[in-house]
This record gives C-alpha cells, structure tokens and sequence, in this order.
C-alpha cells in the first residue's frame, strides 16, 4: 500500500503558516493504531480530524464507510477540499449525535483541548456506540493531562495510558459504563438577566467571559432602532443575546466556526426569549454573509490557534468585519491588552479610538472608512 501522502494537506481556509501543518504525529498514531485493528471503515468514527488527515488515510487504504464529525467549520472545509484535491472519496460528515456513532466499534479521537469538551464526547461513544466500542484518543504529550484519564474514566471502565511515541501519546478507552438518562451537557448558568447556555466546547463554558463582560460594559445598548447588528465569533451568544434584550427592533445575526458554539448560542437565545430575533449561523469568518450589510459588529477574537498562541485568527476576522460592515458602520473590539491590536485594526478597517483600558484587556471602536 502506497504511503498516505500527508505533505499535500493543507490547513485552508484556516490560517496557513511556515509554523503551522495540517496534520501531526498524533494524527500518525490514530491511523497507524486503526490500520492494525480488523474493524471496518463502516463502524470506524473519527473525531476531532482537523484537517482531514486521519479520515483521508483511512479512506485512501479502503476503510470505505468511516463516518466523521469535526467541530470547526474550516475543519469541515479543509477536509472537503483535500479529499477533492487528492481524489479521495468514501466517508461521511456528521454532527456529534447518535447518526455519527450508532453501531461504531472504533472511535479515534484528537483529543480537544478543554476537559467538558472531552466529557461531551466520551459520554456521546458511551452511549450510542457500540457496547464493544474501542476509544482510541491522542494528543501531543505537552498538552495531555492526568484530568483526561479521569474524565474518560467516567464513561469508560478501562482506560490505559499506552507509550508515548514522537512527542504524542494515545489513550485507550474500553467498556463503556452505564449512562445518565440525560446527557451532561449543555449546562446553564444565569448573570444578572441573562442565561447562558453551554455544550461542552464552546469557550468559557456557561460562565460570561472577562473579555466579552468588559465589551459588554463598555457598549450602550441603548436606542439605534432598526440596526444590523453582527456578533463576530459569537461563542455562547452571550454579546448577541444581550443586545437583543437591550435593544428589540434591531436584528441580531450571531456566527461562529465552532458547531458547538452555535448550538450554544441557539439555547441562549431560546432561553433568553429572543430565538426569533437573533439568527445564528455555522461559518467560518461570516464568510456566507454579504458585504456591507451591517451596522454593527461586535468582535471578541481569539488569539489561539488549536494549541499555537497565533495572531492570524484575529487578523483573518478583521478582515471579515471589514468585507461585512457598511461605510460608517461601527466594530466594537475587546482584546487583550499585550497584542495592541489598534495599528491594525485601523489599517485594515477604519479610524480606531480605546473607549476602556485595563492591564487584562483594551476595548475599542472602529469605524470602517468608505
């Protein structure tokens, strides 16, 4: 069998760099570890694929059938178009529910980066994968925790540490335990008026984040009837959801590339009362939205990429709210305070004024030049 050609993946539309690849020797181990077991590409999962490199290797060795959930939207269109670009085809997208792992005996797993994501998914094999299911998760040893081991000992009865090999490790999880009758997540927590709801990877969880709370104290949600409002990388819709309430005749679009994060911000909205005044959408960048259709975008963006401190995922949003904001329309910014993002934010979209500054985070306003 002719070696899996990984050097042609690309990380694309993700941000490309000379420091970041679109696979790793984790992604090595998972398919060397699923090539050894006799279990079909028809009752083999993968989850948390990045770009595609566990699920095309499978594929291109015959695993016909594997069936695939990633959380990122730009995940999901990486994968899409490496398999066109290397003429692979036979596996199936799915979101993290009992379509993806009904009958699966094999489960790989990258694992996620916060431990509630984990337990979400780990419960998920638990209880709708086969009883005989075989949880095979990996990671780069500098980021795995003794936590993980716990986590997945509370779905699993066995879980066994195996050698780690090129800086990564796997996991191997066994014997499924018996289930709640209700799912752990999502969870909810209440901040004054506002009701946050969380599945187990969106960021913060079902707290309200000190970045989005200094935002939102630095915005007066009062009045602009009949605005378009756009809350950029929406998380837990926490930002959309509150100026829904503070502002009912304007029209809220809420957006992320994390699928867990839009099924929070659905919950939030519902719990809230708002669900039909604020749409929420999976996307990367807002990249189905049309070009200066907004008056306001609200903007809390991250500065990791997977397990890289990286700036690119702030710039390639800058960007977004640039294509997306109408001439004179307004883009409020929080961020922390070390990346002085103002230099850019007024190069690439408009004159940039700080409205509140602390040694944690800065907040700005950006109003996009004709």
């Amino acid at each position: 069998m002719p070696e899996f050609p990984y050097s042609r993946l690309r990380r694309w539309p993700d941000v490309e760099a000379d420091n970041l690849q679109a696979h790793d020797a984790t992604d090595l181990l998972l398919v060397e570890r699923a090539l050894a077991l006799d279990v079909p590409g028809s009752e083999t999962v993968v989850i948390g694929d990045e770009y595609g490199a566990i699920t095309l290797a499978l594929a291109a060795a015959e695993r016909s059938g594997v069936r695939v959930h990633q959380d990122l939207a730009t995940g999901r269109r990486a994968l899409a178009r490496n398999a066109e670009e290397l003429g692979i085809s036979g596996f199936a997208p799915h979101e993290l529910d009992a379509d993806l792992l009904a009958g699966a005996r094999l489960v790989l797993l990258q694992l996620p980066k916060a431990l509630a994501e984990l337990e979400e998914i780990a419960d998920a094999v638990a209880r709708w994968a086969d009883p005989e299911v075989v949880l095979v998760a990996g990671g780069r040893v500098k980021h795995m925790s003794l936590g993980q081991n716990d986590v997945l000992g509370r779905s699993f009865a066995h879980v066994q540490a195996q050698r780690a090999e090129r800086k990564s490790r796997l996991l191997i999880a066994t014997a499924p335990l018996p289930v709640p009758e209700s799912p752990p997540f999502p969870v909810s927590a209440r901040h004054g008026g506002l009701e946050l709801v969380a599945h187990g990877g969106a960021f913060a969880g079902a707290r309200l984040d000190i970045g989005t709370r200094a935002l939102l104290d630095a915005l007066d949600l009062d009045g602009n009837a009949g605005r378009r409002v756009l809350d950029l990388g929406c998380g837990t819709g926490a930002l959309a959801v509150s100026w829904a309430l503070a502002s009912p005749r304007d029209r809220v679009v809420a957006t992320d590339r994390s699928a867990a994060a839009v099924a929070s911000a659905r919950a939030t909205a519902s719990a809230n009362g708002v669900a039909d005044r604020v749409e929420v959408t999976h996307d990367d960048a807002g990249s189905a939205l049309a070009a200066g259709s907004f008056d306001t975008v609200l903007l809390n963006p991250p500065f990791h990429l997977g397990a890289s401190v990286h700036t690119g995922a702030a710039t390639r949003l800058f960007e977004a709210a640039a294509r997306l904001l109408r001439p004179d329309g307004e883009l409020y910014t929080v961020y922390n305070s070390s990346l002085g993002y103002r230099a850019e934010l007024t190069r690439l979209i408009g004159p940039t004024e700080q409205l509140r500054r602390t040694p944690k985070f800065t907040v700005t306003r950006t109003v996009r030049r004709p």
